[in-house]
């Protein structure tokens, strides 16, 4: 078979034999592909070096048994700041591992590579307060993008508008009014200025969110939605995201 073009976006790499890589991959229409780059980790390998995440690539492949082979690659964007930096790198480890149990092979989400690039460069040269906000983000608006946008103006449950004191229920899907949060759910109360903070989040552009402002007081409320809304949506264990929100938050 002729081997065929794809972008895609470095989301893991584990070691094969002795000298090759299996690459996870998000392609540019939103898959998850997994392709094996033989003899990457030969010493004098080029294509070694090219193959780290976060790294965008242009590459020719060829359709294997079980996985595909790359027969060429070329480097489109590298993140090196994103490796070059212990925050950033965690960080961006969020994204990717959120991207690799998220993403599906077979199953095209245009937007979401498109975002994961874009909150990428952002995570670049972003100050380095604003990485947790992007990271929180991130995981709202990729839930989104699948099919789970929690619902923030609305009463998940009822749909009237919700009035103080204010709940959010992982299960509902949102926040939920004072009636349909004492009805034995498991909702826990919430801040406004939590509510408040999540919507900047959904309504902002990646871009934008640096600019978020949230009141240390609420940031730890803020964490604690939006890693349950994701735990309870992602299944499969987050290893980066724990790390990441587990050091000293």
């Amino acid at each position: 078979m002729p081997a065929y073009p794809l972008r895609a976006l470095v989301l893991r790499k584990t070691k094969l034999g002795e000298t090759d890589l299996i690459l996870t991959l998000l392609a540019a229409d939103g898959r998850q592909v997994r392709a094996v780059a033989k003899g990457a980790r030969k010493s004098k390998s080029r294509l070694g070096a090219r193959v780290e995440p976060f790294s965008v690539l242009d590459m020719l492949l060829h359709t294997g048994r079980s996985l595909e082979i790359i027969a060429e690659a070329e480097t489109v964007q590298t993140h090196d700041a994103l490796r070059a930096d212990y925050d950033r790198t965690m960080a961006a480890s969020v994204v990717v591992d959120v991207l690799d149990k998220g993403s599906v092979e077979g199953q095209a989400e245009p937007q979401l590579f498109d975002m994961a690039l874009v909150t990428l460069d952002v995570m670049e040269s972003a100050p380095v307060a604003a990485l947790e906000p992007l990271v929180l983000a991130f995981l709202l608006k990729s839930l989104a993008m699948h099919g789970y946008r929690p619902s923030l103006d609305r009463c998940a449950a009822c749909g009237a508008e919700p009035e103080a004191p204010l709940a959010f229920s992982v299960e509902a899907g949102g926040v939920l009014c004072s009636h349909c949060a004492a009805q034995g759910s498991s909702a826990q109360p919430i801040a406004a200025e939590a509510r408040d903070a999540l919507r900047a989040m959904m309504r902002s552009r990646m871009a934008e969110v640096p600019e978020i402002v949230v009141d240390p007081s609420v940031a730890r409320e803020v964490r604690w939605i939006v890693r349950a809304y994701t735990g309870f949506h992602i299944p499969s264990r987050l290893r980066a995201l724990d790390y990441y929100l587990g050091q000293g938050r």
